[in-house]
């Protein structure tokens, strides 16, 4: 696929797509509407999440505020989350840089950053990558949309071949040594918290993203269901912006049913729970991966309790 496809495509998920737009996917939470989804029903509970809105990103959340089992809080102003930065408004970097970040973690590959741009940040703070292996979805997907055509997007993205594709990353955040190296070097720092506050991105802030959050918070004692909740939020964040990005597939004329990107668009209990599935089987159960996949010690684990729990 030449160059100038990719960035074709690339200006067709990008263009038209104003995240100021989105009124919705910034707003604080409101009360479901009737009917609402398992998203909205979130949407009601989750009282502790604090969004961070900005016009370029739309899913950036302090990490604080949650209980744990052990009667603590997950202190506030230390660890962020959030999807790319490279869209970020001057507006943006002013409310960024009231954050007081001392570092912040890049887990997009080199094909994400190179077509959708780095990250526009304050002055003097510069992003460290930190690449998480997508195992090629990136580039599965801007092929699919190249080509135009319904009968290989459908091969290669229906028929539940986007599902498992979402399922074979999840597990790969624990089979791949690679992965797991930069997971565990991002808990060490945050545990370490000699730079300062710290945030960590991918490119939709949902699964490379929601995984080490999910890691962060069951390693803080946050209760497991918290966490999922705290995953699956991200429904709720980018719904407004993923409907827009698919609306301009069809009207563009790239995609005649561009609903077959909802699997990749969204979060979802199954593709965490291969994940959790696969830590099991591998290393006996969430602490085991913890020490021995991530290589975490106890001094380590004790510091992020302290630095991060009062």
């Amino acid at each position: 696929m030449s160059r100038a496809r990719i960035r074709l495509v690339t200006a067709v998920l990008t263009s038209a797509l104003a995240i100021a737009a989105l009124p919705a996917a910034s707003a604080a939470y409101a009360a479901p509407a009737a009917g609402a989804t398992t998203a909205g029903r979130y949407h009601q509970q989750a009282e502790t999440i604090r969004q961070i809105p900005l016009q370029g990103a739309v899913n950036v959340r302090d990490l604080g505020g949650y209980r744990t089992w052990t009667g603590g809080q997950v202190r506030q102003g230390l660890v962020y989350r959030s999807d790319a930065l490279s869209k970020l408004t001057q507006g943006d970097i002013t409310t960024v840089s009231g954050l007081g970040l001392g570092k912040v973690v890049d887990f997009r590959i080199p094909m994400e950053l190179q077509y959708d741009g780095a990250d526009r940040l304050p002055a003097g703070l510069t992003a460290t990558s930190r690449p998480v292996s997508d195992l090629g979805l990136y580039g599965t997907l801007v092929g699919a949309i190249s080509s135009g055509d319904p009968a290989t997007q459908e091969q290669m993205l229906g028929g539940g071949r986007a599902e498992a594709y979402m399922r074979d990353i999840y597990r790969t955040f624990v089979t791949s040594p690679e992965n797991r190296a930069q997971f565990a070097a991002t808990l060490r720092e945050i545990a370490d918290g000699s730079q300062g506050p710290l945030l960590y991105h991918c490119t939709s802030g949902k699964d490379r993203t929601g995984w080490m959050s999910y890691v962060l918070l069951r390693a803080l004692a946050v209760p497991e269901e918290t966490a999922e909740r705290d995953y699956l939020a991200s429904n709720t964040f980018r719904a407004a912006y993923d409907a827009q990005v698919r609306a301009g597939l069809k009207q563009s004329g790239r995609m005649q049913n561009p609903d077959l990107l909802i699997p990749l668009q969204e979060v979802r209990q199954d593709y965490l729970d291969a994940a959790t599935a696969q830590l099991a089987a591998d290393y006996g159960g969430f602490y085991g991966y913890l020490t021995d996949g991530l290589g975490l010690d106890l001094r380590t684990l004790s510091k992020l309790q302290t630095r991060l729990v009062r």
